[in-house]
């Protein structure tokens, strides 16, 4: 091995260690200094890296501006672009018709400017996979672009991933507004959502639980299931079934400069879940739901995985409508940790909150570690810091698993106004919400200054409301 390649693997190996030796630190208190563990993170992201051999799906038979199904023939060209060592798949400008389409292996979908994917509204061309909904794993329709198992792989260009769910398509399913005609079919019929929950909280095998046709469970839009280094670039997706990017179970992912329109029901524009070292940045976010919402699965599904959410980086990005700009939960039981917010713009009327994290005692889940700095606010509805213990949605939503929330820090926010709360926050008596600390924080406007519950070390620096300044 060469001088060079020794001081490169010692490198690696010195940030490992350094890393480790951060996560062993006692996570009941604040960390020292935060941003200088947030800059050894990033640098340990595995970047993708791609042959320059470029496959372009005209070669293969792709016809654009026609009402060809080109879902065998993208089949075709990541095939031989992965059996010949890797590459970019290119997909030039023009619409193209297509079902799901799935990635392997040191593959590179690339969609030019001015190219744009039609995914088919028929859930027929959506083949049974391991997937998720809402924090549950299935087996369901495919995503529109899925990779399981797969390393260094991406989705790049400048193009439009289209995915057509308007009302009348899949949004209809979600059995609320959206299209959706009173009596016909959805996932709030009890055998499905319903059932799916059920499954996971009996421990029914991932295998056994077998949805799709007749079931009426929206599949997510761009999911990598159980990868690893993994690129996410340029693109914009519109009108997706229900949540946009999944990271789930993956490490080493990175979502840069993408911009998503979706505003159907559950349409998060991204929810990395069980999964480690996401890197978010330069993104614009305009959702039906959460702008970007971090999971760890489900209630008994799960606990059974038992894998947290943990080191991830959301830097410069935009988040317009939306339920949340940067939100942690409800699907949350496996626990999230370790998770940097900075130099993010957060600003509608019909943005809800700008940060939030929202569990229950059905989920239960350790939050800690939630850094926040150099946020600008304009407007939002409800408040400026929600934490919420209580959180329910539908249903009974109280169980035995008490959660736990602790660390959270806001350090230089400015909001023009806040909506009804600057911090509501809620905790249960024998699980107080612990260290809520806001520094150099300043609320032009809001209605109510703080709604608190059972929290405990909550410290203000440098910190006005309404132009009058807090204390401890």
């Amino acid at each position: 091995m060469s001088i060079k390649k020794l001081i490169q693997k010692y490198n690696q190996l010195a940030i490992v260690f350094l890393l480790g030796f951060f996560v062993c630190l006692n996570c009941t208190a604040q960390k020292a200094n935060p941003w200088k563990e947030m800059k050894l993170i990033t640098k340990s992201i595995k970047q993708t890296s791609f042959s320059s051999q470029t496959y372009n799906v005209v070669q293969f038979g792709a016809k654009a501006n026609t009402d060809l199904d080109h879902t065998e023939i993208f089949r075709k060209a990541i095939k031989e672009c992965n059996e010949r060592g890797g590459g970019v798949v290119l997909i030039p400008a023009g619409k193209y018709k297509t079902g799901p389409i799935h990635l392997e292996n040191n593959v590179n979908l690339h969609i030019e400017e001015n190219a744009e994917l039609l995914f088919s509204t028929n859930p027929k061309d959506y083949p049974l996979v391991r997937t998720s909904f809402e924090g549950t794993e299935c087996m369901n329709y495919s995503p529109m672009i899925y990779a399981y198992q797969k390393t260094n792989i991406a989705v790049t260009g400048k193009g439009i991933l289209n995915g057509q769910a308007k009302n009348e398509n899949w949004w209809q399913w979600a059995g609320k507004g959206y299209g959706h005609i009173k009596g016909a079919p959805s996932q709030q019929d009890p055998e499905n959502r319903d059932a799916l929950v059920a499954m996971g909280e009996n421990n029914t095998p991932v295998s056994e639980r077998i949805f799709g046709e007749g079931h009426y469970i929206r599949p997510n839009f761009l999911e990598f299931f159980e990868c690893d280094t993994a690129l996410i670039e340029g693109i914009k997706i519109i009108d997706a079934p229900s949540w946009v990017i999944h990271p789930m179970k993956s490490n080493n992912i990175i979502v840069d400069g993408v911009t998503i329109e979706s505003h159907g029901p559950n349409n998060d524009g991204c929810d990395p879940e069980y999964s480690k070292n996401v890197w978010i940045k330069n993104c614009t976010f305009n959702t039906g739901d959460d702008c970007i919402a971090i999971k760890a699965g489900r209630d008994g599904d799960g606990r059974r995985v038992g894998m947290p959410s943990t080191n991830i980086v959301i830097q410069n990005c935009k988040m317009i409508d939306g339920h949340g700009g940067v939100v942690i939960g409800s699907e949350i039981s496996g626990g999230v940790s370790n998770v940097y917010v900075e130099n993010c713009v957060m600003d509608s009327p019909e943005l809800e909150r700008a940060i939030r994290i929202k569990t229950n005692s059905k989920r239960g889940g350790i939050i800690e570690n939630i850094y926040v700095r150099n946020l600008k606010v304009g407007t939002v509805k409800e408040a400026v810091l929600k934490l919420n213990m209580f959180y329910a949605i539908y249903g009974d939503q109280s169980g035995t698993f008490i959660p736990v929330i602790r660390n959270v820090s806001l350090e230089n926010v400015k909001v023009k106004n806040g909506g009804k709360y600057a911090i509501l926050a809620n905790g249960y008596e024998q699980s107080p919400i612990e260290n809520v600390s806001l520094k150099n924080v300043t609320i032009d406007k809001v209605e109510t200054n703080f709604s608190l519950k059972n929290v405990k070390n909550i410290h203000f620096k440098n910190t006005k409301i309404n132009g009058k300044k807090i204390r401890d």
